[in-house]
């Protein structure tokens, strides 16, 4: 017998969320890739989420920027690589260094954003080079600098394991980061007495393992936890030996949280008094406390004081730097620490170091430059206002999507089409900021790449390439190497390899460090780079990495003293008359502006179209009824929406997801609502709140389609997504056509000799369409004056059957013998609705383990379990009889 030697996997890293999970990815040899978690790594231990799970599904070049353009035409790289740097150095020479910008990404690797941050601070000379990273941590990196001195995570993740208290604080971890909340739900399995606090405006799906959950109005956090200051002193537990020894500033801060007592912060925070006597008891008698925070505190006009209020209350009982205690920061993107580390920042230099004397003419002296910026350039948001008056004349902007993600998105739009040069590398042809670009240059993606992340445990990871580079896609840190050489540069990017980069970044970590600087990789110097394992930064001598910071209480001040920062906090936000206050964020199976997530199918299954969540009293009083549309508007833009009308919501607060973009719907880009407002410290814009009306879409037809080809979208509102064999969408019009089957054969480009099936009902108003071309189903459409009802996922499942009769699929549902699994509510394992809801009924399923026995619901990366038990907590009734 013949053994066949299979191939070893390549170990890499998760290229979504801040978690940092390490991958095994193996390729096929029919091109396709198997993807599991890697067990070995310290992040995830073998996890996956449904979005990392389907990593082998987003990998087809369908889609991708393989070639470099110019206007829209294909060219050469000499030709693009030297119209951007002769276009950059022309720019510069006429109007100063200040007059070119980069906009990067927490996408970039650690070795693309330093040769990045280098070129632009290093010999342009200005610090005009931020990132999409400045939209979700920014306060947090302000935050840390106040208080620690450095940009420094205190903790691990092992730590929400070795708590016995974790408070969530804006973060939905259920579905944003869901391997670490799987790590914290099997921790509180394995210990019921744990106890976990959730501060959220929204009954998000992380309640589902609360013991408490605190509604706080937007904007509350900081009262809540001044005011939770204030009961720690009055309890008598400030820890005065550590404060005095370690600390300082604790006077002025105790002072200002004297007047914040119970009955003031339950007027301004909206949380019932009882509720937080309990939360500040449980706080004040609980040793190991971790307080874990995300975008629902950082993406504020006052996140960084927010920050600051967390973590005056661990530095008040000396609850920092041990296991199971301290403020923990969870970031949105796979690197935004690396970005942290480089300098990717523009109020950052490199190394973590900053604009002071010392630190330029040290920066100078290691990379041989005359003309390293001398101060922090503009931030995000300021910065394409300066495109957008025409002080900035050329931006670079790096593997982000600054037309969907900034606030005021349109004028972000109209900032980049004034714009005399725009260049734009990424992987994608089709984002919305590609189509503004006069230079495309197409770079490598996720399994193509080499280099190193770093996650939000400050734990620096490899991604490793296991495909060959597509057409002429590069990687980012040679596009940009080749145009510093272009630019005069040679001598400072002559690198051929990313393990170059990095050795250099090291030696700058360590150079003139002697452990005064947080961020030092000295013991990584010499390092294999291909075999390098995870490790948590500082790595000095011995190369062991450091799984806490700040335990021998010695900060990176020059006193060696932490600082607390007296916070006043501001006024929580409120609906005005006639508004809502529309709180931003995410979904369970999507990611950033689904430029990858949006090609797997079964990461749409869940949740396919963009929708606005509303209370139902709230729904009531504006007649907007369950599934239909809804505008959403206010002076920067509108969105219109699917309704969804849950108690999730609060009275007077409605909640959208900002994934969608022009690609995937016809107005939800829902980051064009948001004020550019931003916190005054931090520069971060308050992404997660505006304020906005609400009214129906009033609409004469709704509409439901598959096929097997992208139709012509000739109506007022669409949304669509990728379905196994094709693609699936929601439709409306305002006004019927004169000509139904006219405008559906132009629609999907059916010839008025060849067949269709129709139905058409009278009474109802009900009309469908379906063609069978040789037993395959090329498309189906369904139109209704109601928001349309049929079984959305059984239609689905009929592009990819071998054969399928016209007739059958008139009814929109499959005949009594046939199953309807209902709406899908594990992506991972393509379970829907109603076959959990039979597992309850039929099988007596009364618990989310005996459903997944049965069904294999929820068994793989977690994220669904709360969906579930709600399932059988409808069902459990029904099972009993």
């Amino acid at each position: 017998m013949t053994v066949v030697a299979q191939p070893t996997p390549i170990r890499t890293t998760c290229p979504y969320c801040g978690v940092g999970c390490g991958v095994l990815a193996m390729p096929r040899p029919d091109g396709t890739v198997a993807i599991a978690g890697d067990p070995g790594h310290p992040a995830n231990l073998g996890r996956l989420c449904s979005k990392g799970s389907a990593l082998g599904e987003t990998l087809s070049l369908d889609g991708r920027l393989l070639y470099p353009e110019i206007h829209g035409n294909r060219t050469s790289w000499d030709e693009a690589l030297d119209l951007v740097a002769t276009t950059f150095k022309k720019t510069i020479a006429e109007h100063g260094p200040d007059s070119v910008a980069i906009y990067g990404s927490g996408q970039l690797l650690t070795e693309d954003y330093y040769v990045a941050n280098k070129l632009m601070k290093g010999f342009i000379g200005s610090a005009n080079i931020d990132t999409n990273s400045r939209l979700c941590m920014a306060s947090s990196v302000a935050g840390h600098k106040r208080a620690f001195g450095s940009d420094t995570v205190p903790g691990n993740y092992a730590d929400l394991e070795l708590a016995d208290l974790v408070v969530l604080v804006g973060s939905n971890l259920a579905w944003c980061h869901p391997v670490i909340y799987q790590r914290l739900a099997a921790a509180k399995a394995e210990r019921p007495q744990m106890r976990v606090v959730l501060v959220d405006p929204r009954r998000t799906m992380t309640a589902d393992i609360a013991d408490l959950h605190l509604p706080v109005r937007a904007d509350g956090d900081a009262a809540l936890f001044v005011g939770l200051l204030n009961a720690l002193s009055r309890r008598g537990v400030i820890d005065r030996d550590y404060v005095g020894e370690h600390t300082i500033g604790f006077e002025a801060a105790e002072l200002l949280a004297e007047d914040w007592n119970i009955a003031r912060v339950a007027e301004a925070t909206g949380v019932p008094a009882a509720d937080l006597e309990a939360f500040y008891e449980l706080f004040a008698t609980t040793q190991k406390v971790v307080t874990v925070y995300s975008q629902g505190v950082n993406q504020s006009a006052s996140g960084t004081d927010k920050v600051n209020a967390i973590i005056n209350c661990h530095l008040a009982t000396g609850r920092i730097g041990r296991p199971g205690m301290g403020p923990f920061s969870v970031t949105g993107q796979p690197n935004a620490m690396g970005g942290r580390e480089v300098g990717g920042l523009a109020n950052m230099l490199a190394a973590h170091m900053d604009f002071d004397e010392a630190s330029i003419e040290r920066v100078s002296r290691f990379w041989g430059s005359s003309t390293v910026a001398a101060r922090p350039g503009l931030k995000a948001v300021d910065l394409f206002r300066a495109i957008a008056d025409g002080r900035i004349k050329a931006v670079w902007i790096m593997a982000t999507n600054p037309v969907d993600s900034l606030p005021e998105a349109d004028a972000a739009r109209a900032a980049l089409r004034a714009c005399p040069f725009v260049v734009v590398s990424d992987m994608s042809a089709r984002t919305d900021t590609v189509a503004e670009a006069h230079v495309r240059l197409p770079a490598a993606g996720w399994g193509e790449k080499d280099g190193t992340v770093t996650n939000s445990e400050r734990r620096i990871s490899r991604q490793r390439p296991f495909l060959a580079l597509p057409g002429e896609a590069r990687p980012d840190w040679w596009i940009v190497s080749q145009v510093a050489r272009r630019m005069g540069f040679a001598h400072a990017f002559s690198y051929f390899t990313p393990a170059q980069i990095f050795a250099e970044h090291v030696a700058l970590s360590a150079f003139e460090n002697e452990g005064q600087r947080d961020f030092d990789l000295s013991g990584l110097t010499g390092t294999d780079y291909e075999a390098m394992a995870p490790v948590q930064w500082p790595v000095r001598k011995p190369r062991k990495g450091a799984e806490r910071m700040f335990g021998d209480a010695r900060y990176f001040t020059p006193d060696g003293k932490a600082r607390f920062v007296p916070i006043q906090p501001p006024p929580p936000i409120s609906p005005a008359p006639g508004q809502f206050v529309l709180n931003t964020g995410r979904v369970r199976d999507h990611w950033h502006t689904m430029t990858r997530t949006g090609k797997a199918a079964r990461l749409s299954a869940h949740i396919a179209e963009p929708f606005v969540e509303i209370h139902p009293a709230d729904a009531e009083a504006l007649s907007i009824r369950r599934t239909s549309l809804v505008r959403l508007e206010n002076r920067h833009g509108c969105a219109v929406l699917r309704a969804l009308v849950s108690e999730r919501a609060q009275r007077g607060h409605v909640f959208a997801p900002m994934h969608w973009t022009d690609q995937f719907a016809s107005s939800a880009r829902i980051d064009t609502l948001v004020t550019a407002k931003t916190d005054p410290v931090s520069g971060q814009p308050a992404l997660k709140m505006a304020r906005v009306t609400l009214t129906p879409f009033h609409t004469r037809i709704y509409g439901f389609f598959v096929s097997r080809n992208r139709p012509r979208l000739i109506c007022d509102y669409w949304a669509i997504a990728e379905a196994p064999g094709g693609l699936r969408g929601e439709l409306a019009w305002t006004e019927e056509p004169s000509d139904w089957d006219k405008a559906v054969r132009l629609s999907f480009g059916v010839p008025e000799d060849a067949s269709l099936t129709t139905l058409f009902d009278k009474t109802s108003g009900r009309r469908v369409y379906v063609c069978v071309e040789n037993g395959r189903l090329g498309f189906a459409l369904f139109l209704s004056p109601d928001p349309v009802l049929v079984s959305r996922q059984w239609v689905v499942s009929q592009l990819e059957a071998e054969a399928v009769a016209a007739a059958a699929l008139l009814a929109g549902r499959p005949g009594a013998d046939m199953p309807d699994q209902g709406a899908i509510v594990c992506s991972c394992m393509g379970v829907g609705v109603n076959t959990i809801a039979d597992a309850v009924t039929r099988s007596r399923c009364t618990s989310v383990e005996a459903v997944g026995a049965l069904t294999k619901a929820g068994t793989n990366c977690g994220s669904c379990r709360a969906e579930i038990r709600g399932i059988i907590d409808a069902h459990r009734l029904a099972a009993a009889e």
